[in-house]
């Protein structure tokens, strides 16, 4: 990133100009004072969780203002940080700041994650592809010949089609969920984060269930806020929220009840999907979030499962900031909670109301 700065802006006065100049940046911007508080700042930075209720979220970008304010002279620096409010997910961060006029200070910060994400992914999608997509292929191949070599037995051929188009259907949902992990993990989501409801899309993520959920007989409970508001990717949130239904289902026996519960906790909204299946065992627990990881292979692949469903809905809370959770029991069922956080504005509401909620306790 480059530490030049728009012409004139360290002469601009006006608070409002210097955030109008900032904000026209492809980068995170904020104008803030010598103690790092906020004087303005941008979306980009807000999504980046960047800003907490007027207040800088990450202790380096505060020191590095405060050498700033000291010096009097530009500071550049690269940062790994954790990302704010949870720190489940890394920062790459190039950060400058330079004094401005009125005791002020502009602080640039441009994510580099973006490039090595999609190094990365590049990688790993090339070795996913060629270890995960053998078997399917190879099944339907060997299909493929007893076909051929049963062209006279009429009902061969057609179990054996059967199955084919079983093995294709699987091969086809691999591919999708690889496709949908590498995008994940190689999305800027900041790039296109908007504020939108999270009753809307948990509804919606739901409702592209409906089938599945009919045919097992389940009963799905839905509760919770309307009108939360949270700043993000709809179709990454609804990715995942449909990831963790779909797999209680699938790991549930039929005429029992998923429950899918959403509520506001410490500036973060958090969403359980709880179901009554079959549990997932103690020792699997810490591993079950990696890509092609399957507790129970042989029930993974009765339920079509491709072992990267979970690793999207983790993937997609880090990209939010947030993060993901379960408890489980074997023989009793799962939890699944996913901790989101809330869009500025409604974080900061919530933030007062809790406030005065704690005022009217003490009085």
């Amino acid at each position: 990133m480059a530490t030049a700065f728009p012409q004139g802006i360290t002469d601009v006065s006006d608070l409002d100009d210097v955030g109008r100049i900032l904000a026209t940046l492809p980068m995170a911007t904020l104008v803030v004072d010598a103690s790092a508080a906020i004087r303005r700042s941008s979306a980009r930075a807000e999504a980046l969780g960047l800003v907490r209720r007027d207040a800088v979220t990450v202790d380096e970008i505060r020191e590095l203002v405060a050498e700033s304010a000291r010096t009097g002279e530009v500071r550049e620096r690269e940062l790994r940080v954790r990302r704010p409010p949870l720190g489940r997910g890394m920062l790459d961060l190039r950060v400058v700041v330079t004094p401005l006029s009125g005791g002020n200070y502009a602080v640039l910060v441009a994510d580099q994650g973006e490039d090595r994400r999609v190094d990365a992914v590049r990688r790993d999608f090339v070795a996913n592809v060629s270890h995960e997509l053998k078997t399917p292929v190879g099944a339907m191949s060997l299909l493929a010949e007893a076909i051929l070599s049963a062209t006279d037995d009429p009902d061969e051929v057609q179990r054996f089609a059967e199955r084919m188009l079983k093995e294709s259907a699987r091969l086809s949902t691999l591919i999708n969920d690889i496709i949908d992990l590498s995008r994940v993990q190689g999305d800027d989501t900041l790039a296109r984060a908007e504020a939108f409801d999270i009753d809307t899309a948990i509804s919606q993520a739901c409702d592209e269930l409906r089938t599945a959920i009919n045919d097992k007989d389940i009963e799905l409970v839905v509760s919770g806020p309307t009108g939360i508001e949270i700043l993000g990717v709809r179709s990454q949130i609804v990715a995942a929220v449909r990831n963790l239904v779909a797999n209680a289902v699938n790991y549930s026996a039929a005429q029992t009840r998923v429950a899918v519960t959403s509520r506001v906790q410490d500036g973060l909204v958090e969403i359980d999907v709880k179901d009554q299946g079959i549990g997932i065992p103690s020792q699997d627990l810490d591993r079950i979030f990696e890509r092609f990881y399957r507790a129970d292979p042989a029930r993974s692949r009765g339920t079509g499962g491709t072992g990267l469903g979970l690793a999207i809905v983790k993937h997609v809370c880090e990209n939010h900031g947030g993060e993901v959770r379960v408890w489980s029991e074997v023989g009793v069922g799962s939890t699944f909670t996913l901790r989101l956080p809330l869009a500025p504005q409604v974080r900061d509401h919530a933030s007062d109301l809790e406030s005065t909620h704690i005022e009217e306790d003490s009085a």
